[in-house]
């Protein structure tokens, strides 16, 4: 579609070197709530030690601090990407966006740990809408190809780049106060909310006479809410236990449900139909291994550089800034080499390169070389992430109708979260049940290389996902007919329209 800050361009490339500045000023707004969703994700857990003694919090607590902006974000990805379709991505982008100032607001001042559990859920909750809602409005505002390409490669580095910083202003920050960490989203989320008043496009509601899906809104999310529920308390509960396998056996019933009820909707919360995109189960599934191995890794290496060799949390940080700087530096070149390598083959060198660097990581010993290991790792992760997330936010969103994207947009970031907390939660099973208490410094070493070797597994099983694309990949254009089968409902049967699949 064209965008309503400009006119039609002549072509992708032109259009490309001419963004107006009110344009430009759009993608900073979405760009600074992506890199403050990231921001706000690591430098929490560079504060837990400061929160726990200051509000004198158990460690069980305290882990509902990540915990809970995890179940608010995690369970309600799917309710917030569709919420943008069908009432207007604008409005929920700039509701959710205040929200989450609140809550930073609140979370800095609170004396209390359930207060500051409530304040994380909320904010989970509020980036839960303005996640999918934020991407949507960028695959509506410019044009499929080259253009948007280009304005993708920007809006995902924001993210990695507020994650490495996240770390390192943590570590600054925790030395004067914990609540400063908590408190410095909430003035970037006011600016950010007062410019996007301003410089963000209106954007039309889809119409919906069948009404609104309210049944498959409380399934998906009470299913998701669950799920991520689970996961996070396995570890502590037992993979094996009652309460865990009961809690994964209601999940299932529920997704069971919920996908009937979506067959039947008129108007569902996700068209199934959408999943039977190869380039899409692909897209969802490299999320998933290329976001959880990748948290997995994040949480080893911070145990092997802190927690064993003693390192400070900016000396740690530090170590991981490479990665974020490569990331940074290569945001307004990853679009231009998706135009010309297309999705599946960007998005398997980056997988190729997250294998090679975790596997490189098995050699960390208890005297580690920082210039042979440690350094090579974090850059070839980074170039990873500078090419492998922008793909998949790429892949997921071509080829789909503006109305959908909202709900692609929140499928894909559900993806992103449920595969973070189902294999950090099996990664760190892996550590425990291979670390005995009161073990040498030797004997942790080791109990690390395991899980180092799931997390690598991961980024392998991500490749050959990845793979299978290439090899079904087509040189010609191809024409996907939507809504083909009538078991997608009435939704389906009235699209009936026929809509270009780019490469992936």
């Amino acid at each position: 579609m064209t965008s309503p800050l400009t006119a039609a361009p002549s072509s992708p490339e032109a259009s490309s070197e001419r963004w107006s500045p009110r344009l430009w000023g759009t993608l900073l707004v979405l760009c600074a709530a992506m890199f403050l969703d990231a921001l706000d994700v690591s430098m929490v857990g560079v504060a837990l030690p400061s929160i726990g003694s200051e509000l004198d919090l158990s460690t069980a607590t305290l882990q509902w601090v990540v915990s809970g902006y995890i179940l608010g974000y995690g369970g309600l990805l799917l309710l917030g990407g569709r919420a943008a379709d069908l009432l207007g991505r604008r409005r929920v982008f700039l509701i959710a966006l205040g929200v989450f100032a609140l809550a930073s607001l609140l979370g800095g001042l609170v004396d209390s740990g359930p207060l500051l559990i409530a304040s994380r859920f909320i904010k989970g909750l509020s980036a839960a809408f303005t996640a999918p809602a934020g991407l949507s409005i960028i695959t509506t505002t410019f044009a499929e190809g080259p253009v948007r390409n280009r304005a993708l490669s920007i809006y995902t580095t924001c993210a990695a780049t507020g994650f490495s910083m996240g770390l390192v202003l943590s570590g600054l920050l925790t030395e004067a106060s914990w609540r400063l960490t908590m408190l410095l989203p909430a003035p970037i989320a006011v600016v950010a909310l007062l410019l996007g008043l301003k410089l963000i496009p209106h954007s039309a509601k889809e119409e919906h006479h069948r009404g609104y899906d309210i049944p498959g809104a409380a399934l998906g999310t009470l299913s998701m809410l669950l799920l991520v529920f689970t996961v996070v308390q396995a570890p502590e509960a037992g993979w094996g236990s009652a309460r865990t396998l009961l809690s994964f056996l209601a999940v299932v019933v529920l997704l069971a449900v919920f996908v009937r009820v979506e067959r039947r909707s008129p108007s569902p919360l996700i068209r199934l139909g959408v999943l039977r995109s190869g380039s899409q189960i692909r897209a969802q599934l490299g999320a998933m291994t290329f976001f959880g191995s990748y948290v997995s890794f994040q949480f080893l290496a911070t145990l092997y550089l802190q927690s064993l060799l003693g390192w400070s949390a900016l000396s740690m940080a530090l170590a991981f800034l490479p990665a974020g700087a490569l990331v940074a530096l290569s945001s307004t070149k990853v679009g231009s080499i998706v135009d010309r390598f297309g999705t599946p083959r960007v998005i398997a060198v980056g997988f190729a390169f997250m294998v090679v660097g975790y596997a490189l990581f098995l050699r960390i010993s208890l005297d580690p070389v920082y210039a042979a290991v440690i350094l090579p790792t974090m850059l070839l992760i980074g170039a990873a992430c500078a090419l492998v997330f922008p793909s998949l936010n790429i892949q997921a969103t071509n080829g789909v109708h503006d109305d959908e994207q909202g709900m692609v947009s929140g499928l894909l970031n559900t993806s992103v979260q449920v595969g973070g907390a189902i294999f950090l939660a099996v990664v760190t099973a892996v550590i425990t049940a291979n670390a005995p208490e009161g073990a040498s410094p030797q004997a942790v070493l080791d109990s690390f290389r395991p899980g180092l070797v799931v997390i690598t597994a991961i980024a392998v099983a991500g490749l050959l996902v990845t793979l299978t694309g290439l090899r079904s990949r087509r040189p010609q254009e191809t024409v996907v007919i939507a809504g083909s089968a009538p078991a997608d409902g009435a939704r389906d049967a009235e699209a009936g329209e026929q809509r270009l699949a780019l490469r992936d």
